[in-house]
Protein backbone atom coordinates (compact mmCIF):
# COMPACT_ATOMS: atom_id res chain seq x y z
CA UNK A 1 0.00 0.00 0.00
CA UNK A 2 2.92 2.39 0.76
CA UNK A 3 3.80 1.78 -2.76
CA UNK A 4 0.79 2.82 -4.55
CA UNK A 5 1.12 6.01 -1.88
CA UNK A 6 4.50 6.92 -3.01
CA UNK A 7 3.26 6.71 -6.58
CA UNK A 8 0.35 8.55 -6.91
CA UNK A 9 2.32 11.58 -4.64
CA UNK A 10 4.83 11.53 -7.05
CA UNK A 11 2.27 12.01 -10.09
CA UNK A 12 0.53 14.77 -7.90
CA UNK A 13 3.41 16.20 -7.80
CA UNK A 14 4.73 16.12 -11.58
CA UNK A 15 1.27 17.16 -12.31
CA UNK A 16 0.91 20.56 -10.31
CA UNK A 17 4.40 21.59 -11.18
CA UNK A 18 3.17 21.08 -14.61
CA UNK A 19 -0.56 22.33 -14.20
CA UNK A 20 0.69 25.50 -11.90
CA UNK A 21 4.10 26.13 -13.04
CA UNK A 22 3.41 27.04 -16.91
CA UNK A 23 5.43 24.48 -18.37
CA UNK A 24 2.96 23.06 -20.74
CA UNK A 25 0.70 25.69 -21.15
CA UNK A 26 -1.54 24.18 -23.64
CA UNK A 27 -1.75 21.31 -20.82
CA UNK A 28 -2.34 23.31 -18.17
CA UNK A 29 -5.95 22.76 -17.61
CA UNK A 30 -5.40 18.76 -17.79
CA UNK A 31 -2.64 19.21 -15.50
CA UNK A 32 -4.35 20.97 -12.93
CA UNK A 33 -7.25 18.13 -12.57
CA UNK A 34 -4.94 15.41 -12.57
CA UNK A 35 -2.98 17.38 -9.87
CA UNK A 36 -5.94 17.01 -7.94
CA UNK A 37 -7.20 13.50 -8.66
CA UNK A 38 -4.13 12.07 -7.83
CA UNK A 39 -3.74 14.70 -4.42
CA UNK A 40 -7.09 12.62 -3.37
CA UNK A 41 -5.75 9.11 -4.62
CA UNK A 42 -2.68 9.85 -2.48
CA UNK A 43 -4.78 10.97 0.55
CA UNK A 44 -6.93 8.12 0.14
CA UNK A 45 -4.16 5.74 0.03
CA UNK A 46 -2.39 6.85 2.80
CA UNK A 47 -5.29 6.92 4.93
CA UNK A 48 -6.14 3.15 4.27
CA UNK A 49 -2.70 2.27 4.67
CA UNK A 50 -2.99 3.84 8.39
CA UNK A 51 -6.21 2.03 9.00
CA UNK A 52 -4.74 -1.77 8.55
CA UNK A 53 -1.64 -1.25 10.23
CA UNK A 54 -2.58 -0.05 13.33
Amino acid sequence: MLYWTLIFLVVALVAGVLGFGGIASAASGFAKVLFVIFLVLFLVSLIAGRGFAG
